[in-house]
Formats: C-alpha cells, sequence, structure tokens
C-alpha cells in the first residue's frame, strides 16, 4: 500500500501547480475528473418539488431491527418528571454534533482570528476550545474546559502569536469534558511538531488501536484523532503531506482535519465528505479553513469554495496545492447539517441552510396541511422550517416560546417538585398567542420523543385548543457513526414506534414528519450525493466490528483499563452488515 500511495502522487508533487495567496479574480481549480462539483442552491429542481398534491398522512414503514445489546426491561421516559436526571434527558434529547475546526494561513492575527472564528462555530460544541498557533517554528498550544469566551481571554491570546493557527471547539458524550480530549492535539515526531483538528468518527478506530496498540503505541485519550497522529509518526514517507495521505488512505468513516506544522496548513476531506469543511480568503490574502460559513463571514473572509470529498489542501509560503487523497466514491454528506446542525445563515455543501429550511416547511404545509389559527416554532432551530410553514398556509407565524438562552448546566431545585421542570427551564409558553388558538408547532425532528411531549403539555397547560405537530424530517430510525451523538437504535421512538403511536405518545392532535420521497425530491439531481442513513438504515461506510466509538471521548480522567471494560462509549453496529467483510478486515492490516 505504501508503494501505491507512493508511486499515485508521484506526477501530482512532482508538477506541483502553486495558487496565490493573494485575492485573485478567478476561482481556485481543481481536476473535475477526480472531483464532484458543488450543487447549487439555485437549482430548478427545487422550485418544481414544492408544488404538491395532498397524500395520505405519512407513516415510517422502515424499522430497523431490535438488537439485544441492551437490557429487554429498558424503561422509556413516560414524560413524567424525574428531578436532575430529567433536565439532562432533555437536554441531550436532539442529535448533537461533535465539534467545529478552523484554520488559519498568512494573518499577522492568526489566534484572534481563531478565536473569533470560534465563537461563530460555538453551536457545534459548547463544552471545550482550542487553539495552537506558529511562531518561529514553535507550535503553541492553549486548550479548555467551556465556552470560547470562557477559555480564551487577552493575556492567553496575547501567548499565541504568529500567523498560522488552527483551532477547535468540542462536544462530548458522557462524563465531563476533560482537558486532556480537548483539542487540537500537538504531538511532536522524529522529524517535527504537528496540531490537528478533527471533526468526525472513524467507524475502524477499535482494530486501528488495537494493531498500534500491539505495536508498541501507547494512548492518553479515547479520541480518534489521536490515532491519526499515530499513523502519522509511523508513516515511512519523508514529506509530511505523503504522511498524512498514507494515514487517510487506513481510515474508514468521517473526517474534516486540520492540520499545523511549523510552516504549513493543511486541509483534509474524507472521501464520502460527510462533514462539511470549506475554504475562503481574507482580503489580505489570508487564506481560511472553516466548517461553516457563518466562521468566514465573522472574520470578513470571502467563501471561495468547498474542500471537495477525497481533498488534501496544503497552504505554505509557495502558495496552494491541491491533491487527491485518493480515488473516491459519490459524495454523501449528511443531510442533518441542513436540518439542524449548521446556523442558517451558512451555506453548507454548496446549498444556503435557510432555503433548505424554509422549503422543508413550505413542504409539510402543502403535504401536510391542517385548519390552525397559528404557527409557532420550537427555537431555535424549529424557526425558519416554520416560517415556511406559515408563509405557504397562509397563516401567522408568532412567537408561541420563549427561549432561555442563559440555562447553565447547574441550577437551584426547589423542593416541592415542578412538573417538567428542564423543559420549563428553556422553554417559556405566550399565554397570548396561544391561549384558545389551533396551533401548529413546527420543530426539526423527534428522537426519543421525551421532550416533545412535555412542550405539547407546556402548550396544551397554556389554554391551546388544539396542537398539531410538524416535524422539517423524516422519521429517525437509525444511528449515525460518522460524526453525530444520536441514541442507539433502540431509543429511536420512531424505531419503535408507528406515527400514530408516536403522536399518542406526545399528546398532539396530529402529527405529520417531512416525507423522506419529498426531501430527496427537493434536492433533485443532489439527492444522491446525500447520506440519510439516519431515516434509512442503510449506512454509505459500514462498520465492520460489532460495536462502534460513539462520538466524542468517554475514558475519563483517573479511568484506566481496556476499552472494553469501561462502559457507556460504545453503540451497536449496524446489524445487517455483510459478513464477508469482516474476513477481508482481519486481512487488512496497519502499515507498521
Amino acid at each position: 500500500m505504501a508503494a501505491k500511495v507512493s508511486s499515485s502522487l508521484s506526477s501530482s508533487l512532482s508538477k506541483p501547480t502553486p495558487f496565490p495567496l493573494t485575492p485573485s479574480q478567478t476561482p481556485l481549480s481543481f481536476s473535475p475528473k477526480t472531483l464532484p462539483k458543488p450543487f447549487s442552491s439555485s437549482s430548478p429542481t427545487k422550485t418544481a418539488s414544492l408544488s404538491y398534491t395532498h397524500k395520505t398522512p405519512f407513516i415510517a414503514s422502515a424499522k430497523t431491527p431490535i438488537s439485544d445489546f441492551f437490557p429487554e426491561n429498558k424503561q422509556y421516559p413516560d414524560g413524567d418528571f424525574d428531578g436532575y436526571d430529567d433536565y439532562f434527558r432533555d437536554d441531550d434529547e436532539k442529535p448533537r454534533e461533535e465539534c467545529g475546526v478552523v484554520g488559519i494561513y498568512g494573518d499577522p492575527e492568526a489566534s484572534r482570528l481563531c478565536y473569533l472564528a470560534l465563537h461563530a462555530l460555538q453551536h457545534r460544541g459548547q463544552e471545550g476550545a482550542g487553539i495552537v498557533a506558529v511562531k518561529n517554528d514553535v507550535l503553541q498550544s492553549i486548550t479548555g474546559v467551556g465556552l470560547v469566551s470562557e477559555v480564551f481571554n487577552q493575556s492567553k491570546l496575547d501567548q499565541l502569536p504568529g500567523d498560522l493557527a488552527i483551532g477547535h471547539v468540542r462536544y462530548s458524550t458522557a462524563g465531563s469534558s476533560m482537558l486532556k480530549n480537548v483539542q487540537p492535539f500537538v504531538a511532536g515526531y522524529r522529524f517535527g511538531s504537528v496540531g490537528v483538528a478533527h471533526n468526525g468518527n472513524l467507524v475502524n478506530y477499535r482494530a486501528l488501536r488495537a494493531k498500534l496498540e500491539d505495536n508498541g503505541s501507547i494512548f492518553n485519550t479515547s479520541s480518534d484523532t489521536e490515532v491519526v497522529l499515530h499513523l502519522i509518526a509511523i508513516s515511512k514517507h519523508r514529506p509530511f503531506l505523503l504522511r498524512i495521505v498514507d494515514a487517510c488512505e487506513q481510515l474508514e468513516g468521517a473526517y474534516s482535519m486540520v492540520f499545523v506544522t511549523n510552516d504549513k496548513l493543511v486541509a483534509v476531506r474524507d472521501p464520502h465528505g460527510f462533514r462539511p469543511l470549506v475554504m475562503g480568503r481574507r482580503s489580505n490574502g489570508a487564506v481560511v479553513f472553516a466548517s461553516e460559513t457563518c466562521a468566514l463571514d465573522l472574520i470578513e473572509a470571502t467563501y471561495e469554495r468547498e474542500v471537495f470529498p477525497g481533498e488534501v489542501l496544503v497552504v505554505d509560503k509557495d502558495g496552494i496545492q491541491s491533491l487527491c487523497l485518493m480515488s473516491h466514491p459519490q459524495p454523501k454528506q449528511c443531510i442533518f447539517e441542513h436540518i439542524y446542525f449548521a446556523l442558517p445563515n451558512s451555506v453548507v455543501f454548496g446549498r444556503s441552510v435557510y432555503e433548505s429550511r424554509r422549503a422543508f416547511g413550505e413542504i409539510l404545509a402543502t403535504e401536510a396541511p391542517v385548519d390552525c389559527d397559528v404557527v409557532i416554532a420550537v427555537p431555535d432551530s424549529g424557526v425558519v422550517a416554520a416560517l415556511g410553514y406559515a408563509a405557504k398556509a397562509g397563516v401567522a407565524f408568532q412567537q408561541g416560546l420563549i427561549r432561555s438562552h442563559y440555562v447553565g448546566r447547574t441550577f437551584i431545585e426547589p423542593s416541592q417538585k415542578i412538573r417538567d421542570f428542564g423543559v420549563k427551564l428553556k422553554l417559556s409558553p405566550v399565554r397570548a398567542v396561544l391561549e384558545g388558538k389551533r396551533v401548529v408547532v413546527v420543530d426539526d425532528s423527534i428522537v426519543r420523543g421525551t421532550t416533545s411531549s412535555k412542550i405539547v403539555r407546556l402548550i396544551k397547560e397554556a389554554g391551546a385548543k388544539e396542537v398539531h405537530m410538524r416535524i422539517a424530517s423524516p422519521p429517525i430510525i437509525g444511528s449515525c457513526y460518522y460524526g453525530v451523538d444520536t441514541p442507539s437504535s433502540e431509543e429511536l421512538i420512531s424505531n419503535r414506534m408507528s406515527v400514530e403511536e408516536i403522536r399518542e405518545f406526545i399528546g398532539s392532535d396530529s402529527l405529520a414528519f417531512l416525507p423522506f420521497d419529498s426531501l430527496k425530491k427537493l434536492l433533485g439531481t443532489e439527492s444522491p450525493n446525500f447520506c440519510y442513513a439516519c431515516f434509512s438504515g442503510k449506512y454509505p461506510v459500514e462498520p465492520r466490528e460489532i460495536k462502534v466509538k460513539r462520538v466524542g471521548d468517554f475514558v475519563d480522567d483517573g479511568l484506566n483499563g481496556s476499552l472494553e471494560s469501561i462502559d457507556g462509549g460504545w453503540v451497536q453496529a449496524n446489524t445487517n452488515q455483510k459478513k464477508e467483510k469482516d474476513k477481508e478486515y482481519e486481512e487488512s492490516v496497519v502499515k507498521i
């Protein structure tokens, strides 16, 4: 494999085509035979797809088999208040994005721009933040637990001089966030030092780590990112670029990464392009990489294009080199970026997130209409879809639920128990909007269903005559292995119940999801380029292992032992995977 890597890249490296580090009217180009063209938000299929005749209510027919990995007597919340644990179940009801990354080359205030860009990406991770800056060939790192504004201040940013920097915000899935797990990671090896920030999840993490440990590698964290650093360090290739390519060829799953050395900034995206990564440029010529375009907007960088699936971009004093990481299949970009994760003002996978969500709402109004007096949203992620629903239905949109943005992880609970305490801390109904009204409530998704049931009850207690739930995504029936923290399939309510059963569970007068076929019709010719595994149970990269590491890190400080002995960090893999893959995988080896 090493020989293959060297030969496949020799021609590209022998004739690099550097791009100037100055503003240009000509967009950066890349070979059309190796890279897909990002789809345009102005696709003509978008408008046509919104004209539908009324259909019967959408019913989720696909079901993922319930495995025996979880106890059969597991009890699901019935919506009653369970105290402190109930609050955190509410908080974890939505799928969570693992992290956001940013990289900047060629600006004298690189670390401060990183700090601002991470602010813009704060929604992608709130439990830890870090920045690595380069000055005089030395990598300086500052990381911390908490929000970006809590980790960094003026004095800390003063310790990060230089015109080259990368940054990261993270979310962990279990336990408290530990400082040792906060990225970017920095490591030294025999040819220098490297820093890396990673967004995604590797489905072959366990096997890669086991083989590395068999050959003497020592791990300090449970992060996928540490595996990548080990693979780079043991690579036999001398140029740093080839070491990255050598490492990435052994990875399976989702990864959008930025690397920094003493003189280079490197951006890499996996061949399927699961997680987003974009490139922009500031007026002084500085090159910026970020998970979303909203980060570019804040630091006044102009969006140029995506980092294409399977692409490696290297930025140094000679310009920008663009190389194909490896031959790659059809892109499988995460549709949930448009449904929930990304900010509405971002452009993700070449398409406006705002326009996508508004179209989702319009489809719901067309295909699942209901007589109503007012349309409200579950803030903040349901707002744009609710606007689309209201406009299409010709009904007023009003702010029927007010979200508190000041609820922290600590609160003083009264001795007299309060029903639905966790939801009431965050959402307050507006009685003047709801009382005596037939209300349509638009939300982005339903995961376990516990929060939805409490929201319905909250609205009815405020005097609503009827409550009709409209969900701007298809039913979620499968866990994600590609960088989204979702519960196991057994905990997903749409995997256990029909739409009518869910309606009864949450207590609404009607319930409708965004039809899966209508979602794909909206995307038009670009529909095959998206990953729908959470809706269909069909995975573009099937795990070959029985268990897959959950997103984030689960090994707390002070806990040491085999990975299997530390509970809570694994989810059951897809049971439909082909058995012949197991034999193929056993024959694979990590190159040492």
